[in-house]
Order: C-alpha cells, then structure tokens, then sequence
C-alpha cells in the first residue's frame, strides 16, 4: 500500500511576496530614512536654493537649499508612525464599540447602534478637519482628530460581523458557562470577525496616511521646524509647472505607502489563520459539592414563556413543572413547536432579552435561582449545568481549537492552571472515547460524532448536576447514535448527574430514558415511566405519537398512523384542552376547561378530562 502522502503548502502567490516587498522597503524607510538622510535633510545651502534635480540632488533642493532626497527619507518616520498611531486607537475605540453590542442586552444594544448611527452621519474627513482645528494645529491634534473620525466606520463593520456571531450556538454555550463580556469579545467575537477586520484595519492606514498628509498640506498638521510628507508636499506646490519632480516626489510616497497598505491587507485577509488569543484565568472559588444520586437536581414549577411578536405577545410554554433527581435521565417528547427546546433555553437562562419568563419555583443543585442576582444566576448556571445542542458545528467555536474551547470553563470558574485544565480536559475525552491528540484539533476536522463527543466532554468539564441534551442525535447516523446514547447512559451510572434529554425519536427516548414528559402546545399532558410508554399512554395526544412510530411486524399494506390535524396557532390558542380541536373523543367539558395534570398510578400523571382506557393485553397485564 502506497504511504498517505499529507498536502504540501502551497507557495506564496507573487502578489504576496510584492506586498511584503513593498511592506519591508517602507519599514526599512522609516528606521533608516532618518540615519541616512537625516544631516542633509536639515541643512541648509543657499549656493543650491530651489534647485531642480541633478546628480547631486536627485529630487532637487527647497527654498533653503535643503537636499528633498533626504527630506522625503527623513519624513517617512514621522508620516508612517502618526498614520499607525492614528489607525490603532481608532481601530481599537471603534471595534470594542462594535462587537460589543453581540454580548449587551437588547436595550443596551439599541442604545449602541443608535449611537452607531448618529455618529456615521458626519463625514469622516469633515470630522477630522473640525476636530484638528479643535484640537490645535499640529501633530497631536491631527492624530486625535483622525483617530476620533475613523471610529464610526470600523464600529458600524464590526456591529454588522458582530451580529452573524450574537445568535450562534457557541456564544450561547459561553454564556452558559458563566464568561464575562469582555472574555465573551476577547475569546469568542473578535475571533471569528478578525478577517475582515485586519483587511479593514490594514487599509484603514493607508487612508489614514493620505488624511494625515491632507491635514498637514492645509497646515493643520505637522507644524514646522517638524515635517512629514503632506507638509514637503505643501511646500513645493508653487513649484509644480516649473519644477514638477520636487513637488511629486513627497505625493508619490504618500501614493506608494497607501498601495502597500492595500496590498497588504488582501494578502492578509486571503490568509490569514484566524486564532482567539490566549487569556488569563480568572481564580474563583471551587463550586458546590454535587448532589448523592437520589437527590433533587431540578425543580421547576409553573414555567411560562412570553414572546413579543409583530401580531401580539405569545406563550410559547404554558405551567410547565418537571422534577429530576441525580442520576435520572428523563425524556421530554413531542412534535415541533410543543415548547421543548424552549423549555430547556428557559432552564438554562439562555432565552432572548426580550423574552419574558415566569415561573413559581426555579432550583437548581438545591440553590433558589428566583432570589439570585444575575451575577450570581449566571455563575451558579455555569458550573451547575451544562447544555448539548442539537448541531455540534455551530455550538463549537470554529476560530478555537479543541482544548481551547474545553479548558475555558475550567480555568474561568475552578482556577484550573493551563496544565491542570488540560490534564482534565484529556481525561474528559477519554471519557467520551476521543483520543487526546485532538486537544489540537479544530472543529472542522473532526466528524459529527467526534464533535458532539466533545459537546458532552466540555459539560463534563465542570462536573454538572444537570446535562439538557437538545436533540443531540438528530443529525447523526444510526450507529453514532448509538455511541451517543450510550455515552449518556453511563455518566448516569458513573455519576449522580442528572440528564435532561429532549427528543422527537420516542424509540430512542424509551431505550435511553427511565420517565418520559409529553409536551403539546406548551404544555405537559402527561408523564408516565419509560416502561409504561408503549403500552399504557392515556393521554390522546401521547398515544397517538406512540402508534405513529412504525414497527417491523406493522402491515406494509396499511398506511402509516399519524396525529390528524396540526398544532394550534399560538396567538390564538383554543380554549380548555389545547389538543381538543384534533381529538377524536374530545366532549364538551374538554372545549372549555383546562385539565391540569392528575395522577392516575404512583409515576404516572396525565392532562386530560377523560383518559383513554388501557389498551385490552396492558390491562389484562
């Protein structure tokens, strides 16, 4: 068998070597420019005054007999520095202003793109001219003027990049693991926007060059004896039609410096590797002890959910209450749109800023999460409960590398050491049957499985009382399916952590799950033991969705059982039992009363007025 040959590294494409070329010979210029040039730059001959170019004086001398050669090499110092200055606070300033509206609430971030607004509504070289005649003519003052002006461009492109980023997965988990905003930015924004904004940044100075060069052409610059290339420029103006060389030569710089910016930064945004820096651990505090298998993990009682909609306010989840203990993984079923997934994200604290959530009691790890501040909310969430969403490619930042994005909860809210979060986080894959070496890895390599896999490795990284698994199988193959579930099985057995595992696969939820809650329109309608599941549902709803899941011995020959009708609009819900407009043995008690939940056996609860009878071979059972 012939070896696996691994993919060469392309060459540098000839516009990369040029750009970088260009970027050395400028950076050459402003070390050197000022040794080599720098005792004719500033002495004056008066046998050589306004001389054009000649072997001695290649671009000629000025009104005092000084060489422009080295007056243009002199300047390049003064010119390149105040243009990266001048870009790096704006660039820095308006940045920061921008991603920092993914992370703020929803007030807070209309605030910032209002402001965002009203200051782009100013030209920016209109800005800079007020402002350097506020400041003062000179130096200082352009530099503050153009980095104040440049602020609003580079705060409205990262405000838009920032919002691909608000809404992803990977942010929510970061959320849940408690992270500040500014590690939020630092660590999982700037990251995944930082292409763009090195193009932008990069050609932001050879703007900022010209604008500076502009301001000291008017003399609201570089003030004499002091002089960069805008002001060179100034002075040999009148000498154009004459003379031109001496009058070009400091704008064919400026030209030159501006084309290697924008080279530079094409080369840069087509290849560079983006990568989060590296960050500092918080030391906190070690968290609560975890519960005994048995104990109560989750407590939620009477669980509302307010949406505001363009139609009106709707109530996506209605009193719904759930209890696990440790060690218990409970099922949560039911179609599309019941309330599951937003069930869990109510749980975990993860739902939109405008939404508005109610609830009687909210325990998590015996803690009252009603009386905690949001500080305090946010911590305890973060080290209490861990949450595996549905699509492990976008719940895993793609700018970090594996052990990055497994060490961060670690290292934030245990004061883990880097060696210490990394020794965990290896075990925490070998847990998960991942082998340590994709410590290095980023998500991209690794395959589905191997990426929800290291979901549930970074849960387990903080030892959790309670997993929410939403749909954590669903774009997974049969047999990862498999892995999967098993995976979750046994840290149930291996641990007192309780699981949460939402499903619309009810074969999947009875041979994984020890009870199962049915969810129809927001609300519970019955729970029963995963045992009891196929034989003993007594909630019309839930014994439809049980005889819709096809079975080997079904007869092909007959058409596949399915729940007649569809779920009802959530503006309009109908009065009494949600499910009564698609029941077949619905009664008019059910059209106008709600049926709370009622326990019909020890385990067993249903929502309904009147529950269908056991079928004929459970009941003989």
């Amino acid at each position: 068998m012939n070896p696996v040959r691994l993919p060469v590294k392309p060459p540098r494409s000839p516009m990369t070597w040029i750009a970088l070329a260009m970027l050395a010979s400028l950076l050459l210029l402003a070390v050197a420019g000022p040794l080599v040039g720098g005792a004719a730059a500033d002495r004056p001959d008066l046998s050589a005054v306004l001389q054009g170019p000649s072997a001695a004086h290649p671009f000629g001398t000025d009104n005092l007999g000084r060489d422009l050669l080295a007056r243009v090499l002199t300047a390049a110092r003064l010119s390149l520095l105040l243009a990266f200055a001048a870009t790096l606070l704006s660039a820095t300033a308006g940045i920061l202003l921008g991603a920092s509206t993914a992370v703020v609430g929803g007030r807070a971030r209309r605030w910032l793109g209002a402001l965002i607004n009203l200051l782009l509504a100013f030209p920016a070289l209109l800005v800079a001219v007020f402002l350097a005649v506020v400041f003062g003519a000179g130096a200082t003052g352009a530099l503050f003027a153009l980095a104040v002006a440049g602020i609003p461009g580079f705060a409205r492109l990262s405000q838009t990049l920032a919002a691909g980023v608000a809404n992803t997965d990977y942010l929510a988990a970061a959320r849940v693991l408690g992270l500040r905003r500014h590690r939020l930015i630092r660590r999982h924004v700037l990251p995944n926007i930082a292409e763009p904004l090195l193009l932008s940044t990069t050609m932001a100075a050879g703007t900022a060059l010209v604008a500076l060069s502009g301001l000291s052409f008017l003399g609201l610059g570089v003030q004499p004896p002091a002089y960069d290339w805008g002001q060179l420029l100034n002075q040999g103006l009148d000498r154009i039609y004459a003379q031109p060389v001496p009058a070009l030569a400091p704008g064919l710089a400026v030209l030159y410096a501006a084309l290697t910016f924008q080279l530079l930064g094409e080369v840069l945004a087509g290849g560079v590797a983006r990568r989060g820096p590296a960050l500092r651990a918080r030391r906190e505090a070690p968290a609560e002890g975890r519960p005994a298998t048995g104990d109560q993990v989750l407590q939620i009682e009477d669980l509302t959910v307010e949406l505001p909609t363009p139609d009106g306010v709707i109530r996506p989840v209605r009193g719904v209450s759930l209890t696990l203990r440790g060690g218990e993984i409970v099922g949560l079923v039911g179609e599309s749109g019941s309330g599951k997934s937003l069930t869990a994200l109510a749980i975990a604290d993860l739902l939109p800023e405008q939404a508005r959530v109610t609830r009687r009691t909210h325990r998590l790890l015996g803690a009252d999460l009603t009386t905690m501040t949001a500080k305090e909310r946010h911590h305890h969430l973060a080290t209490a409960l861990a949450m595996i969403f549905q699509s492990p490619a976008s719940a895993l930042n793609p700018s970090l590398r594996v052990g990055t994005q497994l060490t961060e909860a670690v290292r934030a809210h245990r004061g883990a050491s880097r060696a210490e979060a990394a020794e965990q986080a290896a075990g925490a894959l070998r847990r998960v049957a991942l082998s340590p070496t994709l410590l290095r890895s980023r998500p991209h390599q690794l395959s589905g499985g191997q990426r929800q896999r290291v979901m549930i490795a970074s849960g387990l990284m903080v030892r959790p009382g309670l997993i929410i698994a939403d749909e954590p199988t669903t774009a997974l193959d049969v047999t990862v399916q498999r892995q999967i579930t098993d995976l979750l099985s046994g840290i149930r057995q291996d641990s007192p952590t309780a699981v949460l595992f939402i499903s619309h696969d009810l074969a999947l939820v009875a041979g994984l799950c020890e009870r199962v809650l049915v969810m129809y329109a927001g609300t519970v309608v019955e729970s029963l033991p995963t045992d009891r599941l196929a034989t003993a549902t007594r909630h019309p709803y839930a014994r439809a969705l049980v005889e819709s899941v096809p079975a080997l011995t079904a007869d092909r020959d007959r058409p596949l059982r399915t729940v007649e009708g569809s779920p009802p609009d959530p503006l309009t819900p109908p009065a009494g039992c949600p499910f009564q407009p698609r029941c077949a043995h619905r009664r008019d008690r059910c059209a106008t009363d709600t049926p709370s939940l009622t326990e019909l056996d020890p385990g067993h609860r249903v929502a309904c007025w009147h529950p269908l009878p056991l079928p004929v071979q459970a009941a003989t059972s």
